[in-house]
């Protein structure tokens, strides 16, 4: 049973009030929560990873019941992401252990949602960005609300550690105008449309 021993955690909640056009009635809100963690499979080549995403969900369930708070609770959340940072260390794989505990623990705490989460995995060194994309919950071809939330951590991670990020955002892009499905047709029944 790996060991994910937790270093720091980080959340960050950006309100946005204008693009360069007319403000919002309300400001969009835009969030994440970072988790530094060892990486127990760094340094070697282990063949079997996939049993460690159970040991990961507990992480993801409680930086959800975070996020979800520092967004001031459910209401209006309706796009998500996630991703992974792998120290040097690490391998992207090990990265892509977060694709269930992160993305099932905000599915599960946002209800109903439909579209799968989107996510993003790389292996880099101490500071490095990672862009997290973001798109709607429930219609992953909603075009206003396909965006990207940049994150970084300056001392993560190690050669040894991992960034564990999700992601969550209120409304879509600010001034958004390029078409496409609209949030009022959303049908919810595959997760696309």
């Amino acid at each position: 049973m790996p060991d994910f021993p937790l270093r720091k955690l980080s959340v960050t909640v950006e309100e946005v009030f204008h693009e360069g056009g007319p403000a919002p009635a309300t400001p969009r809100l835009r969030g994440a929560v970072l988790a530094v963690v060892k990486n127990p499979f760094a340094g070697g080549y282990a063949p079997d990873l996939q049993a460690a995403m159970e040991d990961l969900r507990p992480l993801g369930l409680m930086m959800t019941d975070r996020l979800i708070a520092a967004l001031g609770g459910l209401d209006g959340i309706d796009s998500y992401g996630k991703g992974a940072l792998v120290g040097h260390a690490g391998e992207s794989e090990h990265g892509a252990l977060w694709h269930v505990p992160g993305g099932y623990g905000m599915r599960g705490a946002l209800g109903d949602a439909k579209a799968i989460v989107p996510s993003v995995t790389k292996v880099g060194g101490l500071g490095a960005h990672i862009d997290i994309p973001l798109h709607h919950i429930n219609a992953a071809y909603v075009r206003s609300h396909f965006d990207a939330f940049e994150m970084s951590i300056p001392d993560a991670p190690r050669a040894n550690e991992m960034v564990y990020v999700i992601a969550m955002a209120t409304g879509p892009r600010l001034h958004y105008r390029v078409g496409g499905l609209q949030v009022h047709e959303i049908k919810g029944e595959d997760g696309l449309r």
